[in-house]
């Protein structure tokens, strides 16, 4: 349950669902969940819930946004369990820190099943999570202030990044230019205009409202240095497409180089809508990495790895 997204898989990884939810814009939250149930199929089983939302906008704090979704949640699905960063199931979220932004400890706790001693990164639409897993065990800071803090968490993503938190300057035709400190355009018309995504990946609102496609890519970049495609061209804009891309990768070696230091790990697992850019960084690093699911999975894998884990817990 995120502020963006809203991702949902069966444990035999046979049902997959991404749906795009903005809950600060007055989304319908239990109508998604409700149309995810009737997907998923009236003997879905145990159902558990990991929360990320809590943190949009439309709730004062993080108590309240947690709170609301768990209602909301229970009316749905009224044996729903709440997985919490410990890496236990509960019925209630009275302790609302225990759940808050607790996604990334369910992937990690997962893939240190599998993996053992591994830095897992996972790149989504939004955020970047870098997780130490030491002998199979989540060893990062539990708040995303705290990995914030500690290189474990980046305030960027494959989609929704707005490009002037990415970029301060770019260099056109050889002058740095500074950028407008406006949401004209956001990554997902990098990737978009580079070829590494598709129009149906870009899961998200446009800044403009305008098309899904190369061209109205280069119109919303452009616009970061206040052009437009009759002041500067084609090369230009996939220039500065590039440079987007170069401080992505560059952010993210800086960022595991310190976390694989820190906690003596080198290799890495990898997972998310935006792992084309985690390889990339990953190859320059000469850092050994596996994919962690194939690309269905891979892209809603912190809901994947709740029900692995919830599936796990009913057998013992």
């Amino acid at each position: 349950m995120g502020g963006a997204n809203t991702k949902a898989a069966s444990a035999d990884g046979k049902y997959v669902e991404t749906i795009y939810l903005p809950l600060w814009k007055g989304a319908d939250l239990k109508g998604t969940l409700e149309q995810i149930r009737r997907n998923a199929g009236k003997d879905c089983g145990p159902v558990g819930i990991t929360i990320t939302g809590e943190l949009a906008d439309c709730y004062p704090s993080k108590r309240d946004g947690i709170a609301h979704i768990s209602a909301v949640v229970k009316e749905v699905f009224p044996d729903a369990r709440f997985y919490g960063y410990d890496g236990r199931f509960y019925e209630t979220t009275e302790n609302h820190t225990l759940f808050s932004a607790a996604n990334w400890s369910a992937s990690a706790r997962y893939v240190g099943k599998v993996h053992g001693s591994v830095v897992f990164i996972d790149t989504g639409s939004t955020t970047t999570d870098i997780i130490p897993v030491r002998e199979g065990e989540p060893a990062a800071m539990l708040t995303d202030f705290g990995r914030l803090g500690n290189n474990e968490l980046i305030y960027a993503g494959t989609l929704r990044t707005n490009l002037a938190a990415l970029l301060h300057t770019v260099i056109v035709r050889g002058k740095p230019v500074r950028t407008a400190s406006e949401l004209f355009a956001i990554t997902g018309d990098v990737y978009l205009l580079l070829g590494r995504i598709s129009p149906e990946d870009y899961a998200c609102d446009t800044p403009d409202g305008g098309p899904k496609d190369v061209e109205g890519a280069a119109r919303r970049i452009a616009r970061v240095v206040c052009g437009d495609l009759e002041e500067i061209g084609m090369d230009d804009v996939r220039e500065i497409a590039e440079q987007a891309r170069r401080r992505q990768i560059d952010e993210i070696k800086a960022a595991v180089t310190a976390v694989s230091e820190q906690h003596d790990i080198r290799k890495a697992a990898i997972c998310g809508l935006g792992s084309f850019i985690v390889k990339d960084a990953l190859i320059e690093m000469g850092m050994t990495f596996s994919v962690v699911a194939d690309e269905r999975l891979s892209r809603v894998f912190p809901a994947y790895a709740v029900a692995r884990l919830l599936a796990e817990s009913e057998e013992e």
